[in-house]
């Protein structure tokens, strides 16, 4: 073997890493010793350069953009599985008058007392991210409506439940308002339709008083074991347009009243 392919591919010289290890080290991430193995290191600034960009700074959650693409696979596994998720979107109570009142350190200090309040009530298979501001967003998945509704409301009651300690002494407490949608069975969707209806339930909650859950009903499937084999069989083959092409066969006599009760 030569000497050129033996060698380091990356010559750590060669790269400018100090504001990159300046970032990481700023937020708490250990890395390797500089002098170490160099693919080593450098694959370790990678790594923890990609975790860092998918994580809300303020909150340690996850972000807007690691949110979607999460919510985009929940989608497509309910379309293929049949199995149900909920979305919740959430939101802190006046959560203006914090800020204006005591400062946005106040407001900081609020926001990351939530989040960790929100990180603590659900599963390690959920997903709980900042969406803006003082606005959240839990995808459950697997999750039926009683669960659904049990894990809001213990969200609701653990952050009413909190004290968020200010230097100056004042003692803060907050609520939070909770809107939630079921992902559609066996129908792919788009993230903005389910946002938006999960949108419309939080509405519903701070119009009716604030410091509540508001969950858009779970749909019923009742559906026959033959049609579940009609059901199920296109999603084995993989075909991604299996709805429509039920949908328009009119060959398939008992089509019309499968797709009635999906919808």
């Amino acid at each position: 073997m030569s000497s050129s392919t033996a060698s380091p591919l990356v010559d750590l010289r060669q790269l400018r890493l100090d504001d990159a290890r300046a970032l990481l080290e700023h937020s708490g991430q250990r890395l390797p010793d500089r002098h170490s193995d160099s693919t080593e290191f450098l694959q370790a600034v990678i790594d923890k350069l990609s975790e860092l960009s998918l994580k809300d700074p303020l909150t340690g959650l996850s972000n807007r953009r690691y949110f979607q693409s999460i919510l985009m696979r929940e989608i497509e596994m309910v379309a293929r599985s049949g199995e149900s998720a909920l979305l919740l979107m959430l939101d802190i109570d006046h959560f203006k008058s914090v800020n204006d009142q005591f400062g946005h350190p106040a407001g900081d200090a609020v926001l990351q007392a939530v989040a960790k309040t929100l990180a603590g009530c659900v599963r390690p298979m959920d997903t709980v991210a900042r969406f803006g501001g003082e606005e959240f967003a839990i995808i459950l998945p697997s999750c039926q409506g009683q669960y659904g509704l049990q894990v809001a409301e213990r969200i609701r009651d653990s952050v009413s439940a909190l004290k968020v300690e200010l230097p100056s002494g004042v003692a803060l407490r907050v609520t939070i308002s909770i809107g939630g949608a079921f992902a559609p069975r066996w129908v792919r969707s788009t993230s903005e339709l389910w946002v938006d209806r999960a949108d419309i339930e939080l509405y519903r909650a701070k119009s009716e008083g604030r410091d509540r859950v508001c969950i858009e009903a779970q749909p019923m499937l009742a559906v026959s074991a033959e049609e579940k084999n009609l059901l199920f069989g296109p999603l084995s083959l993989g075909d991604p347009a299996w709805i429509e092409s039920i949908a328009n066969d009119g060959s398939t006599g008992s089509s019309g009243s499968v797709m009635n009760r999906v919808n």
